[in-house]
């Protein structure tokens, strides 16, 4: 695997939180216009009778917000790398009509994949274990991040794109932390280059589910900085790599606890941090390759039908960002494959 390090990353993707603050042109408000397209598209599938998974691109006409959403995923893709959508009335919608909305609107992005072994494709982030995890430790007993109240430390996932779509938030807490990885890097360049080697030369990840088998680790070593035709582009999840090495029987090495800990400490610095309070509506859009994402810990409400709960997709883009092939298999299902439906 290359080790060669690059440059310094230039470019709108290499951001700071106060310059986020500053400009919030990332904040992309729909107009009455696109949310009459929206209503409309939707309403048509509903009498149609045709729920998600069941149509595409085509079958959703956005004829002025279609434009707007290709803009916005050149911005995801080759710009600052992330995109918040506002001005969405979830009241209007019951959830089975918002599921559609949402999946019409991720059919004008990309390429939807599957996010665990039962096959889903439009996954649900809600607490299902009632509080259980909220001082951690659910990948240890086979518990994704996302099925629980906990913290949940800077990461990227197993997409080019990540989407979510805020349904209700939390009672209090749950705000969503976004960081660029790309500025990551290059405070390490300047800090601790003798940390890069580790990094680009990878780790053998545990899948923790998302793999052919309950304890698949990804069969090559994915770096976490990987440089590909001039790109800089990052997959991180320090917890994946610490339970790959004990699955393997191999301890890491000090520079590679340095660096891995290094990275998720960079990530969480306060003027890179950038934190999101979702409100009802907002839809949130991350390149995962560009952006790290993390998760403050939350109280829930009481009733079951108040509490917190965000709809996710997890897309691909055509002829999005190349990648090496080493990094592009995430999930031992080839090149920006999905999670191997198992159930």
């Amino acid at each position: 695997m290359p080790t060669t390090l690059p440059p310094i990353a230039t470019g709108p993707s290499a951001w700071t939180r106060p310059e986020m603050e500053q400009d919030q042109s990332w904040i992309f408000h729909f107009t009455p216009t696109d949310l009459g397209e929206l209503e409309r598209a939707t309403a048509d599938l509903a009498a149609r009778g045709l729920g998600p998974l069941e149509f595409g691109q085509d079958d959703f006409s956005l004829p002025s917000l279609g434009p707007k959403l290709k803009r916005l995923l050149e911005d995801i893709e080759y710009g600052r790398g992330f995109v918040l959508l506002r001005g969405l009335d979830v009241a209007n919608y019951g959830l089975d009509r918002l599921s559609l909305l949402y999946w019409g609107l991720g059919a004008h992005l990309g390429q939807v994949i599957s996010q665990n072994s039962q096959g889903d494709m439009l996954g649900r982030v809600t607490d299902m274990e009632s509080g259980k995890y909220a001082k951690g430790g659910y990948y240890e007993e086979g518990v994704r991040g996302h099925r629980t109240n906990a913290f949940l430390a800077p990461h990227s996932d197993s997409a080019d794109v990540v989407g979510l779509l805020c349904v209700r938030p939390a009672k209090e807490g749950g705000e969503s932390w976004i960081a660029s990885s790309i500025s990551v890097y290059n405070r390490i360049v300047a800090e601790r280059p003798d940390l890069l080697p580790p990094l680009m030369e990878g780790f053998r990840y545990d899948l923790v589910g998302k793999g052919r088998t309950a304890d698949e680790l990804t069969q090559n070593q994915v770096p976490v900085y990987s440089w590909f035709e001039g790109l800089l582009s990052c997959r991180f999840n320090k917890q994946q790599i610490e339970l790959g090495a004990g699955k393997l029987g191999i301890t890491l090495t000090p520079a590679q606890i340095e660096a891995i800990t290094l990275v998720e400490d960079m990530a969480l610095s306060e003027d890179l941090l950038l934190p999101m309070a979702f409100e009802p509506g907002d839809i949130q859009l991350l390149n995962n390759h560009t952006t790290l994402h993390s998760r403050g810990g939350y109280v829930d409400w009481d009733m079951p039908e108040e509490r917190r709960l965000l709809l996710r997709l997890w897309l691909n883009i055509p002829n999005g960002r190349p990648l090496a092939a080493e990094f592009a298999d995430r999930l031992n299902t080839g090149g920006r494959g999905g999670v191997t439906k198992r159930y």
